[in-house]
């Protein structure tokens, strides 16, 4: 297997680090063809989807891509906005946001954002850093609870890019973050800001996106840390165990997924008279389809059509304050260790190890 040609290197050039928010991904544009381009790729990583690749495949491009592709343009043009893909708008906008933050806090590091299924993607914002110069990077997927099929797919798209890439840079990861102080807090926060304004109401709902319930039997710890999520959040609220509920949406296809399913799940809480309900998915950082298309109008309509009064859905942490805050503490957690505040004795350091570099180089020259 041939391996990418390396950018050209200069002596004293001083290592960079970068830190790479690594969200699911989009379609480019709210189109059939766009978005079957999307569920192709996202659908094709046996990551997602455990079946059998020989069976999956003709499932796939004669049952899924044909039907699903249409009917789920149409959603995303519900809430297409004129920047764009609302979940790519946030994404971008934490990353430029992160590196602020970093910088005020003396990290001279570059953050990037890249998408796991379309664009940007992983690979190519991975060969950008290191055409400038990156030898250090931190991967850090926008999922707080970890899951084999969502940042496990993350590290195995790392990995493959690497296995091309004659000179690896350093890497770190992320794996998780479910239970971080600032991250629970910043949920504690926006909760607490809509309540404000609206009250407080009957149940408030944790939902979360879905996996198949095998995932779970097999040792993935998801659903454990989507509950320990929920738990934290809800002691911070100060919250009884009767007054919130944890469900999981986003079914797809006829196995056994988590339970129990959002949708149904309200629609039962509406017809046992419960009247108002708010909904926040602490699992999204960033509003998407599954939030304000799914959960915003699909299943707040159920709950009212159930009989239900008063459905509000809390939005995702996208740009506040305290979740950036957050996220940058994570950030420098997983950094511990790297020179990214290059002070002067260091940048003379190199200098000095530059200049021995070129001087070895030419008497090697000369002695040839």
């Amino acid at each position: 297997m041939p391996f990418r040609p390396e950018p050209p290197y200069q002596h004293g050039t001083l290592p960079k680090t970068a830190v790479v928010l690594v969200n699911l991904g989009t379609p480019d544009a709210p189109t059939a063809s766009a978005v079957r381009r999307y569920l192709k790729q996202f659908l094709s990583d046996p990551r997602v989807v455990e079946i059998p690749r020989a069976i999956w495949w003709w499932i796939l491009h004669l049952v899924i891509l044909p039907f699903r592709s249409g009917a789920s343009a149409k959603k995303y043009e519900t809430i297409w906005s004129d920047e764009g893909s609302p979940l790519k708008v946030h994404t971008e906008q934490q990353a430029r946001l992160l590196a602020g933050y970093l910088g005020e806090r003396g990290h001279k590091v570059r953050v990037s954002y890249a998408m796991r299924y379309g664009s940007p993607s992983l690979p190519e914002v991975l060969e950008k850093l290191k055409a400038d110069g990156c030898e250090r990077i931190l991967v850090l997927p926008a999922y707080p609870q970890y899951s084999g099929t969502t940042t496990a797919s993350i590290f195995d798209a790392v990995f493959a890019h690497y296995r091309q890439v004659r000179n690896v840079p350093e890497l770190r990861f992320v794996k998780h973050y479910h239970d971080h102080d600032g991250y629970i807090a910043a949920l504690k926060k926006s909760v607490l800001a809509h309540w404000e304004i609206a009250g407080r109401p009957e149940k408030l709902v944790m939902s979360f996106h879905g996996v198949p319930k095998r995932t779970l039997l097999r040792g993935d710890p998801y659903h454990c840390e989507c509950l320990k999520t929920a738990r934290l959040l809800a002691q911070e609220l100060g919250l009884t165990p009767d007054q919130y509920l944890v469900t999981f949406q986003s079914r797809f296809g006829r196995a056994e997924w988590l339970q129990p399913y959002t949708a149904p799940t309200l629609e039962q809480l509406a017809r046992e008279g419960v009247r108002r309900v708010d909904v926040i998915c602490p699992g999204f950082t960033s509003d998407c389809l599954e939030t304000l298309e799914e959960i915003a109008m699909e299943v707040r309509h159920g709950f009212l059509q159930a009989g239900g009064a008063e459905f509000n859905y809390i939005p995702c942490l996208n740009e506040d304050d305290a979740w950036i805050r957050a996220l940058a503490d994570i950030a420098e957690l997983h950094m511990i260790g790297w020179p990214t505040v290059v002070s002067p004795a260091l940048r003379e350091a190199l200098d000095e190890q530059a200049r021995m570099s070129r001087e070895a180089a030419l008497r090697l020259g000369a002695g040839n």
